[in-house]
């Protein structure tokens, strides 16, 4: 890491635990945030021994990107495998992809987002009430995709309970400099007796956004002059390689997306039932991304075409929801959710020339009972998957995957006292995936929990927990064998891999009083076949080489790893403080360090990231200032270069219309400006890192509307 970076990560962490301090005044009651996602009791944050947070609305309007990662990346522990505007998924403590489960309403996205990073997530959060972040493994409630953490979106398309107002609107409207971009989103609640009728649509149309200098890092151009000049000093052919840099603008990034969406349902004195139904569309260029036509011969020619290939999504999702008081014997509630979706991608090569397409259709259901035994409150139930992807076209990498997965879980707390309790849970899952040319591969899988939490007079909970799971492989990591050119990367999979296993160990404390709120969680997690992208050699027509169709062999290999990390985060609510202002100051830090068995570096781990942030809340104005330094990250694992830190700057206000009598509270005008400074900022956890920086300066102006 440079030294410069090194002490700005310092500094910033002995700020987080000194700058709350400095606000020390009376603050008004908070309301603890309820998590829905997990199995079990519902819980607020301070309650959970895991690290998690609930993102309502109005934040996410000041968050918002074109994709869920982005979006969610400032978030303490979280990163994202950013891959322009168009897609990424959230990193959750340097997990990510099949780790990482993207959840719409608890109910699986069923798209092929977790296969590669340049597909997107059919969920992104632009029209979403809330979204919950679990960090760490979540498996017990979910499966073995889980071992990461879990993503929940939860769109309200399916009413549970009767709005407090018989009609409802909620609008936004923004536009952007830095893709000279515009987003529209709304919804509209209509309630009538017992039926709650929501209909949302929304928008986005994004163009090539500006960046701060070259495209290629100066890492990777450094090195490509190094190499042509070895090639040029043993007297092979000087091709006089030219390079038409991307400059200013990184070409082909733009994205254009849209979503139709309702949901009607019936609520009753002792349950609902609903039934909503999502349209979605999404077109979006593939930047870093270089076709090289090949001759008869076999051979690269010495010309390239370049074009500029681009993704075109869709995607329809049923969703059948419901639930019940029972209140019958220890049986206290059911709820039921069952989702389909059916969704296809086609991978365009230039205008008109379709590619390789991707199709998936699925199923996914999910019954949960709730149970109550004296201090014990649980439940338990079933879950049940499943879905096909098939690949076609030249560039299709993986065969045609079929995969069912039936899983039974159960999860009980026991409150010892009023300051005291125990939970934990087992779940057992049989996964089979049945390819089409190498046949059926079956996985049993067992994931195991126990944690104990505590709370102290003085303000104090302090709680430890540890867990097993175990995750089958993905279709990808089994299957894969061909050019993924997105990636640049000749994938080659193994059905001889084991399952994958993980034991994690985490422990929390935090305390809070009237105003101020501090904690911090610490984890390790020992992987046995820990499964990862290494680069390699392949047999191609023939013989053993490790370069096929013009990019490198990268084979999934297993291997145990040791991740060690963890989050360190503080918030202060100040009153009637200086400017007569009200004031919340926020800052965190987060960390991870994950090794192979054999001292290797684990690739695309995010570095040290400290984010912080300051509002003040006055009269008919909310102003906010806030600021990221990550550091370097030297250890970039086998084949990937190290990426330098970085530090941005951002700012925010918002006049209030609500209380100039238009709207309902939220209703605003605002403006704000992302990286202020034009800061190059390349995420260590892309593939693309070195190619496809973060976009630059940034000024977004909009409006948000409640009625």
């Amino acid at each position: 890491m440079k030294s410069s970076h090194k002490r700005r990560v310092l500094a910033a962490t002995l700020l987080l635990g000194a700058s709350p301090l400095a606000f020390a005044q009376e603050a008004p009651e908070t309301l603890d945030t309820i998590i829905v996602t997990g199995v079990g009791p519902q819980r607020d944050t301070d309650e959970m021994i895991g690290n998690a947070t609930a993102i309502n609305r109005d934040e996410l309007v000041q968050k918002l990107s074109g994709t869920l990662g982005d979006t969610l990346a400032s978030e303490p522990g979280v990163s994202t495998t950013f891959f322009g505007q168009g897609a990424s998924r959230p990193v959750l403590r340097g997990l990510g992809a099949e780790r990482v489960l993207v959840l719409t309403n608890g109910i699986g996205v069923i798209d092929v987002s977790a296969a590669s990073p340049d597909h997107q997530a059919a969920a992104d959060g632009i029209d979403a009430e809330k979204v919950e972040i679990l960090r760490g493994p979540a498996a017990l409630a979910y499966g073995g995709q889980a071992i990461g953490g879990v993503v929940n979106v939860i769109d309200g398309l399916i009413a549970e309970e009767l709005p407090d107002e018989p009609l409802s609107f909620d609008g936004l409207a923004a536009t952007n400099s830095v893709s000279d971009g515009t987003e529209t989103a709304g919804k509209v609640r209509y309630t009538t007796g017992p039926f709650v009728l929501t209909l949302s649509a929304s928008a986005r149309d994004f163009g090539n956004y500006d960046i701060p200098g070259f495209a290629e890092s100066s890492r990777l151009r450094a090195s490509e002059e190094h190499e042509e000049g070895e090639t040029h000093e043993e007297g092979e052919e000087d091709h006089d390689h030219e390079h038409e840099e991307a400059y200013g603008t990184l070409e082909n990034s733009f994205l254009q997306t849209g979503t139709f969406a309702g949901g009607l349902s019936w609520v009753g004195d002792n349950g609902f039932l609903g039934f909503g139904v999502r349209h979605q569309t999404s077109e979006y260029g593939l930047p870093g991304h270089e076709h090289a036509e090949e001759g008869h011969d076999g051979e690269e020619e010495a010309e390239h075409e370049e074009e500029s290939p681009f993704i075109d999504l869709e995607q329809t999702r049923y969703d059948f929801r419901g639930g019940m008081n029972l209140n019958y014997g220890i049986l206290t509630d059911v709820a039921a959710n069952i989702s389909v979706a059916d969704y296809t991608h086609t991978e365009f090569e230039g205008p008109g020339e379709p590619g390789t397409r991707y199709d998936t259709d699925g199923t996914e259901g999910r019954l949960e009972v709730g149970n109550l035994i004296g201090n014990i409150e649980g439940a338990f139930g079933l879950q049940y998957l499943d879905k096909k992807l098939g690949a076609f076209g030249d560039e299709a990498f993986i065969t045609p995957t079929k995969t069912k997965n039936l899983g039974v879980f159960v999860y009980e707390t026991y409150e010892l006292n009023d300051d005291a309790g125990l939970e934990g849970g087992l779940r057992f899952d049989d996964v089979e995936l049945d390819n089409s040319v190498a046949g059926k591969v079956d996985f049993n899988l067992v994931s195991g929990s126990l944690g104990a939490h505590a709370h102290w007079g003085t303000g104090w909970f302090t709680g430890v927990q540890l867990s097993y799971t175990e995750r089958a492989p993905n279709e990808s990591e089994l299957f894969a064998d061909g050019a993924h050119l997105a990636t640049s990367q000749y994938e080659v999979g193994n059905t001889a891999l084991d399952k994958e296993k993980g034991t994690n160990l985490e422990a929390t404390i935090r305390w809070e009083n009237d105003w101020l709120s501090a904690g911090g969680n610490l984890f390790l997690t020992d992987f046995d076949g820990f499964i990862y992208l290494t680069p390699g050699s392949t047999l191609n027509e023939g013989a053993l080489t490790d370069v096929v169709d013009g990019v490198p062999v990268y084979l999934f290999s297993q291997q145990d790893a040791k991740f060690v990390g963890g989050e360190i985060y503080g918030e202060a609510k100040i009153p009637q403080s200086a400017l007569s202002a009200d004031w919340t100051a926020k800052a965190s830090v987060d960390f991870v360090n994950g090794e192979l068995d054999d001292g290797g570096n684990i690739p695309y781990l995010p570095p040290v990231t400290f984010h912080s942030s300051v509002q003040a809340d006055w009269k008919l104005w909310t102003v906010q200032a806030n600021m990221t330094i990550a550091a370097d990250q030297d250890d970039p694992g086998a084949g990937s270069l190290p990426t330098d830190g970085y530090t941005t700057f951002g700012a925010r206000a918002a006049l209030k219309l609500s209380a100039l009598g238009f709207g309902k509270e939220g209703t605003q005008l605002f403006v704000e400006g992302r990286n202020l400074t034009d800061e190059e900022v390349r995420y260590s956890t892309s593939v693309l890192k070195d190619t496809v920086p973060a976009p630059g300066q940034n000024i977004r102006a909009g409006i948000k509307v409640s009625f």
